[in-house]
């Protein structure tokens, strides 16, 4: 299968298998997300956002071509004869040599089946353009322009009567209840998008946290909502991530020398944490202990386990016998960075030292080798 984005996605995304947002980029063929600005370590190698989004797609599903021509035909539109000899053609196999694997009376026959891939293809193509057409001569008339309204809204006219239509579908127990869900026509995405975007005050700055306890009683997935009313552009968010607004303020403009001082200060103001984390094993309480710079590469962690990558191999296999639901991730300690100096390594390798003291997280009690420790320090 392939996630609900890979279909609403560019011929180009498609292609590479995963999308790219103002703050994430997502697997178009599992859904996987990954937040930019983090760096990911991958068996002892660190790898910024985008590379490490190729490489999910590598180890994970191959490459884009062997995940998709081994979907269903409903999908791909082939058949299963016609799969094995794409598959041959991809590795660049020889006429004569297809023959023999599949064991087809002649070589002319391979040739007429590559005539009737690239006649399938023109086909495509003509399909895809008419298709383009259509979907331009049945757009809607553009919403009338204002200060305060995103873009990518003003796709569709909505009366009063169809937004409420859409707001009591979706929000079946009324406007301060819950979402239904948030796999919608875009058109109702918006719609609900521009609902919840009510809840936040023009003028007001909020933190990441305050934005997802705004958005929490409506949808469990309040990441989602908060990333598409970005990428729809209700809300604003500055470059470090640490305060959000709602758009079309009046108060002061993004591009006023005033507005980027204040951000100036707020990032200063902003001192990253980093620190000592634990990973336990809730089945036999076994733990992990290790340091990061940055707290927020904790989600990069979950993922290398995720992936089967971490390098730690006692750890990553019993992640794997047990699960992720086996398993707990916290922070024992934190440390904040001193303005715009990044945390010393010594002093997180001091830390995570008095936690290994602490701990020993050795033997039945840990997946640590106290060898090991002591050679690293």
């Amino acid at each position: 299968m392939v996630s609900d984005l890979f279909w609403e996605s560019s011929f180009d995304d498609m292609k590479k298998g995963y999308a790219e947002s103002e703050e994430h980029y997502q697997c178009l063929l599992c859904g996987e997300s990954i937040e930019k600005g983090i760096i990911y370590p991958v068996e002892g190698l660190f790898y910024e956002a985008k590379r490490y989004m190729k490489l999910h797609v590598e180890q994970q599903h191959g490459s884009v071509f062997h995940h998709l021509i081994e979907l269903d035909k409903d999908v791909t539109g082939l058949s299963g004869h016609q799969k094995n000899l794409v598959k041959y053609f991809k590795e660049g196999k020889s006429d004569s040599d297809i023959q023999k694997e599949m064991g087809i009376g002649s070589s002319s026959t391979i040739r007429n089946h590559r005539f009737t891939l690239k006649k399938k293809e023109r086909q495509a193509k003509v399909f895809l353009t008419l298709m383009e057409l259509l979907n331009d001569g049945e757009e809607e008339k553009v919403l009338s322009k204002s200060n305060t309204a995103p873009k990518r809204s003003q796709r569709y006219s909505v009366s009063d009567e169809e937004r409420e239509k859409i707001l009591a579908k979706n929000f079946p127990q009324g406007l301060s209840g819950t979402l239904r869900t948030f796999h919608l026509q875009e058109k109702h995405r918006l719609v609900v998008l521009e609902e919840l975007s009510g809840h936040f005050e023009f003028g007001a700055t909020y933190t990441e946290k305050e934005v997802n306890d705004i958005l929490t009683p409506f949808y469990d997935d309040y990441a989602v909502l908060r990333r598409y009313l970005i990428e729809y552009g209700f809300l604003e968010r500055s470059a470090d991530g640490s305060s959000y607004w709602r758009k079309g303020e009046t108060g002061m403009s993004t591009g006023s020398k005033d507005y980027k001082k204040q951000m100036k200060q707020l990032a200063k103001e902003i001192k990253t944490e980093g620190g000592v984390y634990q990973i336990k094993n809730l089945h036999n309480h076994k733990i992990y202990i290790g340091s990061t710079p940055n707290i927020k590469t904790l989600n990069g962690v979950k993922f290398t386990l995720k992936t089967n990558t971490h390098q730690n191999k006692e750890l990553q296999d019993e992640w794997n016998t047990y699960g992720a639901d086996a398993f707990s991730i916290e922070m024992l300690e934190t440390i904040k960075r001193e303005e715009e100096k990044a945390l010393s390594k010594k002093d997180l390798l001091k830390l995570e030292a008095k936690w290994l003291e602490k701990l020993q997280p050795y033997g039945e009690k840990g997946y640590h080798s106290p060898k090991a420790d002591k050679k690293e320090k």
